[in-house]
């Protein structure tokens, strides 16, 4: 009878400190958005998407835009650092720049980034970033992308390459598209702009200049399509944009990703990293393999731009 009893007991125990340790824990996720416009607003809807289908209710978010300030970007991170959050989402270059030079210790996945070797300044960039960063690109084929302004424009003769002077990522797509452009006999001309304040005045200058514009994916241009939009569409000049909203804005085609998919390939990441299923310093940075060709179909029809049948139009 004691022998039932201690092992009833026993049981008893394992019960209640399996049940302990069966315990859901609860996630604190800190999200420090660069700006708002549509590539990476549809980024963070599907790295919530992906933790949420995983978490459910155990997982919070704590979402900030910086509005395009880098310094709002450290602000934000001290912020998820003083708060001891599980994880940081940092979304665009900024946010990854500042994320990583606010912690070592709480892991940080980035996404919408082209270039992490570029971002951190990381000489020989292999493909992993180690320490306690790991994420996504959204880089797209950008000698395909140069492709398509031969195929599209197969008469501009110069081509201007405009971006903002403090995006390095944007620096980095205008270079190589530079050279493969020049490659294929294209005059390239630089424009940098610092800010919104100077982009009309920079859009007109390549207008007067060139018979093309190419436009990377450059966070301060997609949150100003509007402006890039009123000088260039009137003076006739096309633009060939590096991503699906700038194109819904100003542009007239382009190779682009789905950022909501690329949100959701981070937001994966995120739940091995949460779940202890994978070491977020040997993580290297992942790409999409998905890219599609669109076009701005009222742009192209006013601009008189006959587009090939393998394009499909952006929903307005």
């Amino acid at each position: 009878m004691k022998k039932v009893i201690t092992a009833i007991l026993a049981l008893a125990l394992a019960v209640s400190f399996g049940g302990c340790s069966g315990k859901e824990k609860n996630y604190v996720i800190g999200i420090c958005q660069q700006m708002q416009h549509d590539a990476l607003d549809s980024a963070t809807e599907g790295f919530k998407a992906a933790l949420t289908e995983e978490f459910g209710d155990k997982v919070t978010f704590d979402y900030q835009n910086a509005s395009g300030d880098s310094t709002n970007c450290s602000t934000i991170i001290n912020s998820f650092v003083s708060k001891n959050v599980d994880l940081i989402m940092a979304n665009a270059t900024s946010a990854v720049q500042a994320a990583a030079a606010g912690t070592i210790s709480i892991p940080i996945l980035g996404t919408s980034v082209t270039n992490y070797g570029t971002a951190l300044e990381i000489k020989d960039f292999t493909g992993t970033v180690g320490g306690n960063i790991s994420g996504t690109s959204d880089l797209a084929p950008l000698d395909q992308q140069a492709q398509m302004i031969v195929d599209i424009l197969p008469n501009a003769k110069t081509v201007g390459l405009l971006y903002c002077s403090s995006e390095s990522n944007s620096l980095y797509q205008v270079e190589i598209v530079k050279q493969e452009l020049e490659a294929k006999g294209i005059t390239c001309n630089t424009y940098a702009f610092s800010d919104s304040n100077d982009l009309a005045a920079i859009c007109s200058k390549a207008c007067a200049d060139c018979d093309a514009i190419y436009i990377p994916t450059d966070n301060t241009a997609a949150n100003s399509t509007g402006v890039i939009d009123s000088v260039c569409r009137p003076a006739g000049v096309p633009i060939i944009a590096g991503e699906e909203g700038i194109c819904k804005g100003c542009g007239v085609a382009t190779l682009s990703i789905s950022y909501y998919d690329l949100g959701y390939q981070t937001g994966k990441m995120a739940v091995k990293v949460l779940k202890g299923e994978a070491n977020i310093s040997e993580m290297p940075i992942e790409f999409t393999s998905k890219f599609t060709k669109k076009y701005n179909a009222a742009i192209c029809e006013e601009l008189n731009i006959n587009i090939p049948d393998d394009y499909i139009a952006i929903e307005s």
